[in-house]
C-alpha cells in the first residue's frame, strides 16, 4: 500500500486526485435549448464609454444628414415656398421685414430638410437600440418604428394636402369689400407648420392606444364602451391643436376619432389573442 493512499474502509478520506477534480470548477451549463442569450452577453459586451462613443456616431450622423438636407432644400426653396403659398395664390402673401423672405426660406428649407431624412434619422436610432433588445422584442419594436413614421406622414400630409386649403379658403370667405387681407409670409408660415405638426403628432393617437392596451394599463373594452367621453376629449383636443374655426377642428377629430375606434379594435383582438397564449 502505498503512503498516500487512505486505509481501506475509511470513508472520510478520498484520493488526492478524486478531491482535486471534486474542487475544479467544472464547465458552464449550456444554455436551455431555444433560449436566447440576454443582450449584451458574450465577448462582444460594449462598455459605458463604447455606448457614449456609438451614441455620438448617431448623433453626428443625424445632425449631418439633416444639414446636407437642409442645404439641397435651399436650391428649390422658392418653388417650395410657392407651393406652401399655393393655397393663397389669389390674394397673394407679402414679407414685411427685408430679412423676413430669406428667413422663411431657410426654415423651409430647415423643415423639408429634417421631413425628408426622418427615416434615416429613425433608423440610426433604431440601430443604436437594436443590440440591446430580445429577439421577442424586436419583432415589436420593428413594426411599431415603421408604423409610426407612416402615421407621422400620413398626418402631414392630410394637414397640408387636405386641411389646409380648405381651412384658407373659409378664413378667406370672412373678408369683406373694405377688409382686404395683407398676409405676412412669416405668420403663414407659422399658420401651415403648427398645423402639419399637429396632425402628425395626433394621428399617433392609435399606436398610443394599442400600446397602453397590450401593457395591461388601461382596458381595450372599457374605452370602446366610453366612446362617448372619447369624442368629447378628442374634439376637444382638436378645438386646442387648431385654429379656431369649426372647419380645421372637424376635418381633425373626425379622422382621428376613427383611427381612435379602430384602435381599440384592434387592440381588443390582440389582447385576446395573447390571453389565449398565456
Amino acid at each position: 500500500m502505498s503512503p498516500l493512499s487512505p486505509p481501506n474502509g475509511d470513508p472520510g478520506r478520498e484520493p488526492l486526485d478524486q478531491q482535486a477534480d471534486a474542487g475544479s470548477p467544472g464547465p458552464a451549463e449550456p444554455a436551455a435549448k431555444g433560449e436566447s442569450p440576454p443582450p449584451g452577453s458574450g465577448d462582444g459586451q460594449m462598455g459605458f464609454l463604447d455606448h457614449l462613443a456609438e451614441l455620438r456616431s448617431v448623433l453626428i450622423h443625424s445632425g449631418l444628414a439633416a444639414m446636407a438636407a437642409t442645404v439641397l432644400c435651399w436650391f428649390v426653396s422658392a418653388r417650395l415656398l410657392d407651393l406652401l403659398i399655393s393655397p393663397l395664390a389669389s390674394e397673394g402673401v407679402y414679407f414685411t421685414a427685408p430679412n423676413e423672405a430669406f428667413l422663411v426660406r431657410l426654415k423651409i428649407s430647415g423643415a423639408v430638410g429634417i421631413f425628408v431624412v426622418l427615416p434615416f434619422i429613425l433608423f440610426r436610432v433604431y440601430a443604436f437600440i437594436l443590440p440591446g433588445l430580445y429577439a421577442k422584442e424586436r419583432k415589436v419594436v420593428t413594426p411599431l418604428l415603421l408604423t409610426t413614421t407612416l402615421l407621422f406622414y400620413t398626418g402631414v400630409a392630410f394637414a397640408f394636402l387636405v386641411v389646409i386649403p380648405q381651412v384658407i379658403t373659409f378664413l378667406m370667405s370672412f373678408g369683406t369689400s373694405a377688409m382686404e387681407p395683407l398676409i405676412g409670409v412669416g405668420p403663414y408660415f407659422g399658420f401651415v407648420s403648427r398645423l402639419c405638426l399637429a396632425f402628425g403628432l395626433v394621428f399617433e393617437l392609435p399606436l398610443v392606444v394599442l400600446f397602453l392596451s397590450v401593457i395591461g394599463i388601461v382596458n381595450p373594452r372599457i374605452l370602446l364602451r366610453g366612446w362617448r367621453l372619447a369624442v368629447i376629449l378628442i374634439f376637444t383636443a382638436s378645438a386646442m391643436l387648431t385654429p379656431p374655426d369649426v372647419i380645421s377642428q372637424v376635418m381633425m377629430g373626425v379622422p382621428v376619432l376613427i383611427l381612435y375606434l379602430g384602435s381599440v379594435l384592434v387592440s381588443i383582438a390582440v389582447t385576446r389573442n395573447k390571453r389565449k397564449q398565456d
